[in-house]
């Protein structure tokens, strides 16, 4: 499993972030540190206090970095300069917020660093195409699909954060490509946690989900009996 360094300005900032991920990854999380904060309540960010974070949840599968701003991002590359660890490690071009939660909540199902990097780094297009509205959602590659159903959506607030994460993380080892869709709009991954969420599906929405591969009915049936259940959330 890969470990998350999340490098901030603000203690606070990092910590909220960071509980917020933690709150919608399933399973087991990832090795996490933080280096936030210049000591002394000042505002700033130490790159020996990032080398040091780096080396503490390093390990075979790699480091993946997150900065906020300015010198977070100076102080994450200096930090390289000054690591023990052999590990991969990797600064993210992700957006502070939806980075963290995509890499930690990634990482908590199993992805490899490439994985939590792309999908982290893809948080804008997401954000831009849920801006755009429902339809802009990006679409995912279309496949020859073995297994669809449609359900729909009981929970009250929707397709959002939380029953998105359960999504990707139930789906970590189905071999299977899965996309959901709504109404007419293109289908996105269900292993993109970032897609899920761009589709700003509301309660009372149809979830057409489709697959193809070896566990293409797993996939299925694995999402639809979430959703008939609220996941878990009514």
């Amino acid at each position: 499993m890969i470990g998350i360094v999340v490098v901030s300005h603000s203690p606070a900032l990092a910590d909220a972030a960071v509980a917020l991920a933690l709150d919608m990854a399933g399973g087991t999380p990832p090795r996490v540190a933080v280096a936030a904060g210049a000591g002394g309540g000042v505002f700033g960010t130490d790159a020996v206090a990032v080398a040091a974070a780096i080396d503490e949840v390093a390990g075979p599968d790699g480091v993946l970095v997150f900065m906020d701003l300015g010198s977070a991002v100076l102080s994450a590359g200096m930090a390289l300069e000054f690591t023990t660890t052999d590990a991969p490690v990797r600064l993210s071009t992700a957006p502070f917020v939806e980075g963290v939660v995509a890499g930690i909540v990634l990482a908590a199902a199993g992805a490899s660093l490439d994985e939590a990097d792309r999908e982290a780094a893809g948080a804008m297009t997401a954000k831009n195409a849920q801006l755009a509205g429902p339809g802009a959602a990006p679409a995912a590659a279309s496949l020859p699909t073995t297994g669809a159903v449609e359900v729909t959506l009981v929970n009250p607030l929707g397709l959002h954060a939380r029953p998105a994460a359960a999504i990707v993380a139930a789906l970590a080892e189905v071999d299977a490509t899965v996309t959901v869709s709504t109404g007419s709009a293109p289908g996105v991954s269900a292993k993109s946690l970032m897609g899920l969420m761009s589709l700003g599906a509301q309660q009372g929405a149809v979830l057409r989900i489709e697959a193809s591969g070896a566990d293409a009915a797993v996939a299925v049936e694995t999402i639809r009996a979430m959703a008939e259940a609220g996941f878990g959330e009514v």
